[in-house]
């Protein structure tokens, strides 16, 4: 005579308590479904006004970048030299020395010459700022 294989409790436990729990959510589905259909709609937002800004008139150097405002020009025969040649250029106005990816403070002047250096000291770029 043959015997069936008995599922073992274990299993039917499992079974039971996986039956009960989905019972439990389709309770609750039932029940938040029409709930969620009370709440009120949200509240319709309004666009923002467009505002025109006026353009800035009377103030130079905002619109367009001014050519060469420090005169950094007048010192182009010092790119490639060594950084210590700055000080023998007889600058009379204020002037900054940037290092290799050296920190640059970002207050802007325009009227200011910068000595931009490369890795080996010598002057890369002149520039104002």
């Amino acid at each position: 005579m043959l015997r069936e294989p008995h599922a073992s409790s274990a299993t039917t436990t499992n079974d039971k308590r996986m039956d009960n729990m989905i019972r439990k959510m389709f309770a609750l589905a039932l029940v938040a479904a029409p709930l969620a259909a009370c709440a009120p709609a949200p509240a319709a937002v309004e666009p923002l006004p467009v505002m025109e800004v006026p353009a800035v008139t009377g103030v130079s150097g905002l619109q367009e970048r001014q050519p060469d405002g420090c005169h950094a020009g007048t010192y182009v025969s010092a790119l490639g030299q060594p950084g210590s040649v700055i000080r023998t250029l007889g600058i009379t106005r204020d002037y900054r020395v940037v290092e290799h990816r050296g920190i640059e403070p970002q207050e802007y002047d325009p009227l200011r010459i910068v000595f931009r250096l490369d890795q080996m000291g010598n002057i890369q770029n002149i520039d104002c700022g």
